[in-house]
């Protein structure tokens, strides 16, 4: 398409000077100008168009631009390779700093997991879980949102695909009327979840001190940190054991004995109340 052959001055504004070619309209001038076909019109008195006669197309631009269009390059223009100078300054794309730190990810507590074990899925410790949620305690409840960081192995599929909430290892279950076990990724920890229901009580022991967090339990290994939930408060909280659990009267068809402070942080308004716990055994118990 012939460029413009020259402009006018009027007022300030740039009045270009086209030469009508054989394919040339108001609507396709106006397209290549970047001007309203109807202020052509106008601004021509609507004059009929004539190869090689000179129409004059009205700008809101300034007479002290550049006269020529940006012009329009060609298929071959288009497929000519960048010199260094373009390549370096027009297509290098910027590069974004490189995240040297792991960031956090959420992940959704499900029934029965304690503060600790999830520590140790993704390789972190229960004080850094604590600190990087800002608990002030470390009581857990079913479908709560908790930020983790994960270990590198862990980070390496999420990087090839965003994952906002992380997923769980696949779980066997083996289920019971009163107990349950869940073996949670015994590939890697050779660990069970045990989970069981049934009474609790506390009592005032001389041999445990009562504002301490301790209880006695048939089976589990002394150190064992015991998760208990009272389902009629919906409070948890969590106890070491300290010693077996024989029966008494007191303790007849109990599965846990607990201290005072136990109790009271359950909200027990009981001796004797319902309550269900979980904890970690070894794989081969």
């Amino acid at each position: 398409m012939t460029d413009s052959i020259g402009v006018e001055n009027l007022d300030g504004k740039k009045v270009i000077l086209h030469k009508l070619d054989p394919k040339d309209n108001y609507y396709s001038i106006g397209r290549r100008y970047n001007v309203k076909p109807g202020d052509i019109i106008k601004f021509n008195n609507n004059a009929p168009l004539k190869i090689g006669g000179i129409i004059k197309v009205p700008t809101d631009r300034s007479f002290l631009e550049s006269t020529k269009p940006a012009p329009i390059k060609s298929a071959k223009q288009a497929n000519t390779p960048a010199t260094p100078q373009q390549t370096k300054a027009d297509t290098q794309p910027s590069q974004a700093p490189a995240n040297t730190g792991l960031a956090s990810q959420q992940y959704k507590v499900s029934a029965g997991e304690t503060l600790y074990a999830i520590a140790k899925r993704f390789n972190s410790s229960v004080e850094e879980l604590t600190k990087l949620n800002n608990l002030t305690n470390t009581t857990l409840t079913p479908g709560q949102i908790i930020q983790v960081k994960p270990s590198s192995t862990e980070v390496s599929s999420a990087t090839e695909a965003p994952r906002p909430v992380a997923k769980r290892d696949s779980t066997s279950y083996v289920s019971s009327i009163d107990s349950a076990e869940r073996r949670i990724n015994t590939n890697r920890y050779g660990l069970f979840e045990k989970t069981e229901k049934g009474v609790a009580t506390w009592i005032d022991d001389t041999s445990l001190d009562p504002n301490k967090k301790l209880v006695l339990h048939r089976t589990a290994p002394i150190g064992t940190v015991i998760k208990i939930t009272n389902p009629m408060t919906g409070r948890t909280t969590f106890a070491k054991v300290v010693g077996r659990l024989n029966d008494s009267a007191s303790t007849k068809d109990v599965i846990l004995v607990m201290t005072k402070n136990v109790a009271e942080s359950i909200g027990a308004l009981d001796k004797r109340i319902h309550v269900n716990i979980s904890y970690g055994t070894p794989d081969n118990e």
